[in-house]
């Protein structure tokens, strides 16, 4: 552990080394994204639309939820994290493990907050290259989301029913 990490975490493990390459990491895609996006002389949108951003931040909290949290993903994680027990509505609780780049990869695939950012990252480019493909696929994780609350409507309905 170096002197500035030691002083920073006060003893606990933070992997800031990791973290540091996993922002070079996410700002080197953006710049990557917009100097192909202006060399292929993809226009940009001048405003997006309340709609639209409603719908991208639907889908970045989906995607986000289904990355970190679902059982299903958990082949993903499993390189980097660890399970921790269950939680809410068949969701898994996962932490990251191990040190360096593998604990960063760990802890940013385990938290669906920190993972927004990348996602939200891929659906605005996504958006910004192909707006329609990008409000079908938005449409598509919005769609789960609105699916979810029904689910959770229905459950709570039929135990009210039983009660």
């Amino acid at each position: 552990m170096t002197d500035v990490e030691q002083r920073y975490t006060d003893g606990e493990e933070t992997p800031l080394g990791g973290y540091a390459a996993l922002a070079t990491t996410f700002a080197t895609g953006a710049a990557v994204f917009a100097a192909t996006a202006w060399r292929r002389g993809v226009r940009l949108p001048e405003t997006v639309p309340a709609w639209d951003v409603a719908l991208l931040g639907t889908a970045t909290f989906k995607a986000s939820r289904l990355l970190t949290k679902d059982k299903v993903t958990s082949f993903l994680r499993a390189p980097f994290t660890s399970r921790e027990g269950q939680g809410n509505a068949n969701e898994v609780m996962d932490a990251g493990r191990g040190t360096g780049l593998r604990r960063a990869v760990g802890d940013l695939i385990s938290c669906p907050f920190c993972t927004s950012a990348w996602v939200a990252g891929g659906l605005v480019g996504t958006y910004a290259v192909a707006p329609r493909a990008g409000r079908l696929l938005c449409a598509g994780l919005s769609a789960v989301v609105l699916s979810d609350w029904l689910q959770y409507a229905w459950s709570l309905t039929a135990q009210k029913a039983e009660e």
